[in-house]
């Protein structure tokens, strides 16, 4: 059983069972409060992968966690980090591995499964990365072990300019204001049982942080 955390774009927390079931999930759409809610959600899931939903009668079932799936971006440096630092800090608390996974591929996992007769084109998975630019990743399809296939990206684009960039990949545009929690635990279950590792431990951050070390030492004058 997986718990998975993102706060790539919003903030969002989910338990799933190995084999793609939804135990729980909860989600927060604001942009900015990452910190304030991660705990709230990450409470509520856990909760109600125990008991049930709320008003359920049914009997507590144990919640044994194996893994903690952390969404490792693209995102923005401070809510991006809030997520992997909770990640991180539960499952070193419960002595459990981290699995690492780009949240475009988890937000491509999502088209894809949505209808998983269909043949879904080379598409892009488009996200606002603030700034007048979009991040961008692109996809063709599911691999042998049941993965987003990434053909390019992650990659950022002007606003005006991301268009013709996708029609020069020949991929689709699919604009993507959320990721689940769900999707990215699913994904870290398909990546641990394919022995694979999606992402490395170091973030996708947008673009380095607006704050920097000092170069020297002010001078003062007297």
């Amino acid at each position: 059983m997986i718990l998975g955390i993102d706060t790539s774009l919003g903030t969002s927390a989910a338990v799933v069972e190995r084999d793609g079931v939804v135990r729980a999930e909860a989600s927060s759409p604001d942009p900015l409060g990452h910190a304030e809610v991660i705990g709230l959600l990450l409470e509520a899931v856990l909760t109600e992968a125990a008991f049930g939903p709320i008003g359920a009668t049914s009997a507590a079932t144990e919640v044994e966690l194996t893994h903690v799936a952390a969404g490792m971006g693209p995102g923005p440096f401070t809510g991006l980090r809030v997520g992997i630092a909770a990640a991180r800090a539960f499952a070193l608390g419960r002595d459990i591995p981290v699995v690492a996974v780009p949240s475009h591929a988890a937000a491509a996992l999502s088209v894809l499964l949505a209808d998983p007769f269909a043949r879904v084109p080379r598409f892009a998975v488009v996200t606002d990365a603030r700034r007048r630019e979009f991040a961008y990743s692109v996809y063709d399809g599911l691999d042998d072990d049941g993965l987003p296939r990434c053909v390019a990206g992650p990659a950022l684009a002007p606003r005006d300019a991301v268009d013709e960039r996708l029609r020069e990949l020949g991929a689709e545009r699919r604009d993507v204001a959320t990721v689940s929690a769900a999707m990215i635990a699913l994904a870290a279950a398909r990546a641990v049982a394919a022995g694979r590792e999606l992402a490395d431990a170091s973030p996708l951050y947008l673009r380095a942080p607006d704050v920097t070390m000092p170069s020297g030492p002010k001078r003062v004058g007297t």
